[in-house]
C-alpha cells in the first residue's frame, strides 16, 4: 500500500514540494534547450508552478478549510502521486518530455483528489484549477512531443 499521509498537513507539504521540484524540473529543462521558444515555455511553466507552491501555502495558512473532507485525505496513498526523477545531463529531450507528462498526470491526479473530498467551494474550486492547469501543461509537452519527437522517424 506505500505510505499514507497522517494530516491534512501532510498532504499539503507533499503538494508543495511537488510544486516546488516541478518549478525546478522545468528551471533545469529551459537551461538545457536550444530552442528559444521551448526555453520560454519551460521557465514559463517553472513561473506557473510556482504560483501553485504559492496557492497551495495559503491552504495551509488556512485561509480555506477541508472541513469534513480532512478525515478522507489522511487516508490517502502517496504512491500514484509520486513521479520521481530529474533532468540527467545526458536524458534525450523526448526523455526529458515524457518524464515532464507522467509529472504532469501525477499532480492532475492529486488536485483532482483533493478536489473530490473538498467540503468548501472555494478550496474545490482551487484545486479543480490546479488540475486543469496541470492538464493543459501535459498537453502542451504531449503536443512538443508529436510535433518533434514523432516527426524524427
Amino acid at each position: 500500500m506505500g505510505k499514507i499521509f497522517g494530516s491534512v498537513n501532510g498532504v499539503l507539504d507533499f503538494a508543495i514540494a511537488r510544486e516546488i521540484e516541478a518549478s525546478e524540473f522545468y528551471t533545469a529543462l529551459a537551461g538545457r534547450m536550444d530552442a528559444p521558444a521551448m526555453k520560454k515555455a519551460f521557465l514559463d511553466f517553472a513561473k506557473e508552478e510556482q504560483g501553485h507552491q504559492a496557492k497551495l501555502e495559503a491552504v495551509k495558512r488556512g485561509e480555506y478549510s477541508f472541513g469534513a473532507g480532512a478525515q478522507q485525505l489522511t487516508g490517502l496513498g502517496l504512491a500514484e502521486y509520486l513521479v520521481s526523477g530529474a533532468p540527467a545531463a545526458d536524458m534525450s529531450y523526448a526523455d526529458a518530455l515524457v518524464l515532464a507528462m507522467k509529472k504532469e498526470k501525477a499532480a492532475f491526479k492529486l488536485y483532482t483528489h483533493l478536489a473530490s473530498v473538498a467540503k468548501d467551494d472555494g478550496l474545490r474550486n482551487l484545486f479543480l484549477s490546479l488540475a486543469t492547469e496541470e492538464a493543459k501543461h501535459k498537453l502542451r509537452f504531449e503536443i512538443e512531443y508529436d510535433d518533434h519527437v514523432m516527426k524524427e522517424d
